[in-house]
């Protein structure tokens, strides 16, 4: 497996992850810190939410059978819906908590907590440094990403509290800190969700205008009419789409050279290119008796 590939990268966000876990609980038994052995609870959660994106990644890359005949490149929205959905229900719990600590504020430390959170910060960022890339593909590694980006954001606002705390003695502003980067991190795990969603219900990917591409089918020459029209997402990067195309009375040269603008249209202008096209002329469909019952 190389370290380049999607998989690839999973494995050494869980290995950094996995590594800071170790750390934090050493030193939070060393110091008897509660709230390092918490936050390495936190992370502990985090490396399965990563592990659950690897088994992910492998489960959608298998190819299509007889029942399966897309494949299971859903699996991506599937796996990106849960880990979103616990993020949301950690950071919840991190702004109630976070509400109580303003009203019953805690003794601590500055300067080890700056130091634990150095260490975090590294490890995190390098985590969701090494994860970056593959997330603007891929809604399951982006929702892998944002639980990385979550740890390096808690970890940076630790570190700017720990100074303030050390310098300035304002405990209050660990709190404050977190439910800032709370609120910040409900919103992007809220559009995972939605993005999850629409993919899970086969709606029409953001981008694509239906209108539009209904529209430019219908300035084919020779296309009367368009029935069943679907556009639907088969996984993050591929966009599939279905439609009827009722055509004039043509002979079968033009047939051909009208299916193959229709297919050029939607590839060029876009990029669709996994389109499954019925073509048939009126007289046709009086025949057989296909008029559209359901159309859209």
């Amino acid at each position: 497996m190389s370290i380049y590939s999607s998989s690839g990268k999973l494995l050494a966000a869980i290995a950094i992850n996995s590594l800071v876990v170790i750390f934090e609980i050493i030193f939070g038994l060393l110091i008897g810190s509660l709230a390092l052995i918490s936050d390495a609870t936190h992370n502990i959660a985090d490396i399965g939410s990563l592990s659950l994106s690897l088994f992910g990644e492998k489960i959608s890359k298998r190819p299509a059978d007889m029942k399966k005949t897309y494949g299971y490149k859903k699996t991506e929205a599937i796996v990106a819906f849960v880990n979103s959905s616990v993020l949301i229900a950690v950071v919840i719990f991190i702004l109630f908590e976070s509400t109580k600590r303003i009203f019953m504020p805690a003794e601590i430390n500055g300067l080890n907590m700056l130091a634990v959170a150095l260490v975090a910060f590294v490890g995190n960022g390098i985590a969701t440094f090494v994860l970056h890339k593959s997330s603007e593909e891929n809604l399951n590694i982006k929702s892998a990403w944002l639980h990385s980006f979550q740890d390096a954001l808690f970890s940076l606002g630790v570190i700017v509290a720990a100074i303030i705390i050390h310098y300035l003695g304002w405990t209050i502003v660990d709190p404050l800190i977190s439910i800032v980067i709370a609120l910040f991190l409900i919103r992007e795990a809220y559009k995972i969700i939605r993005q999850a969603i629409d993919l899970l219900l086969d709606s029409v990917p953001s981008g694509i205008d239906f209108q539009k591409v209904k529209k430019n089918l219908l300035g084919i020459k020779d296309v009367l009419e368009i029935h069943d029209l679907h556009i639907w997402q088969l996984s993050t990067n591929t966009i599939a789409l279905s439609a009827h195309l009722v055509i004039g009375n043509v002979d079968n040269d033009r047939r051909i050279a009208l299916l193959c603008s229709a297919k050029e249209t939607l590839a060029e202008k876009f990029g669709i290119r996994h389109s499954t096209l019925q073509i048939s002329t009126e007289n046709e469909n009086k025949r057989i008796g296909t008029f559209c019952t359901h159309c859209n």
